[in-house]
């Protein structure tokens, strides 16, 4: 069986010991390869330009460009697999907007880096079966065998589209970002400028309108029942007429939630 082919990787951060830090966790993994270090936002542009990396991890508060304006310096081609490693947690939200793979907030312990790195690997590796797919068919083509139709059973399993819905939240807490994976949450409350999130019995604020969160949620999933509130429509245990006019959803966690009438119709369809 041939080796997996090396995760080539660049490690930008303007700290000459974080870098020294991120290479010797690495250096313990053979199938990354450190290609290259670079020590500020130009350099590190340069250098992906040049080394073509795998995978870039990446640290967000540097001088002259901050990793963030590192990535829109580059082209749609040219972007690579991306880590955030920093030490500030504000930039989290904005770091799973722009699609990162993870994000590590300094210090992190060493199993919980190689979850991170792991999670790119495979990630990566998916990305070059689909492009070899590709190439294939190509190359086919281009010798005239487009009457040869590959069985489905030889045929490379086709590599799904990323979901265009968010699938976890970064929720800023008291000195800490929690994670919460769109699964968990039983159902949504408007707070003003935020919303009330709740997911295992625990409630959760976090800075985002009900429309702006409403649209990064799969609608397949999630289901606005009434101007203040969404809930996911796994966690619906029951559905309650209350006289000819009110309409209750019950989650499964016990919440009882009125629906408006103007979204009512959205449970004809429900199963």
């Amino acid at each position: 069986m041939n080796a997996p082919a090396c995760i080539r990787t660049l490690v930008v951060d303007d700290e000459p010991l974080a870098r020294e830090g991120l290479r010797l966790l690495l250096a313990s993994d053979p199938e990354v390869s450190v290609v290259g270090e670079a020590g500020n936002g130009p350099e590190a542009v340069r250098l992906i330009r040049e080394q073509r990396p795998d995978l870039v991890l990446l640290d967000v508060q540097m001088p002259e460009l901050n990793g963030f304006e590192v990535l829109a310096h580059l082209g749609p081609g040219e972007v690579p697999a991306v880590i955030f490693v920093t030490a500030y947690d504000h930039y989290a939200l904005r770091a799973f907007d722009i699609h990162a793979l993870d994000y590590l907030l300094k210090p992190f312990r060493d199993d919980r880096f190689h979850e991170a790195v792991g999670r790119a690997k495979a990630q990566i590796r998916l990305a070059r079966m689909s492009d070899l797919s590709q190439r294939l068919m190509s190359v086919l083509a281009t010798y005239g065998e487009r009457d040869v139709t590959p069985a489905p059973a030889s045929a490379p399993a086709p590599i799904a589209a990323p979901e265009p819905w968010v699938r976890r939240l970064a929720i800023r807490d008291t000195g800490r970002v929690v994670f919460l994976d769109v699964d968990e949450i039983e159902y949504i409350e408007a707070a003003d400028y935020y919303v009330q999130i709740h997911a295992g019995g625990k409630g959760y604020l976090h800075r985002e309108t009900m429309q702006s969160l409403e649209a990064r949620l799969d609608p397949e999933r999630f289901m606005r029942i009434h101007r203040s509130a969404i809930v996911n429509s796994r966690r619906i245990r029951e559905l309650r007429s209350e006289g000819r006019r009110e309409l209750i959803v019950v989650l499964t966690g016990g919440a009882e939630l009125r629906v408006a009438r103007s979204h009512r119709e959205k449970f004809q369809h429900l199963r």
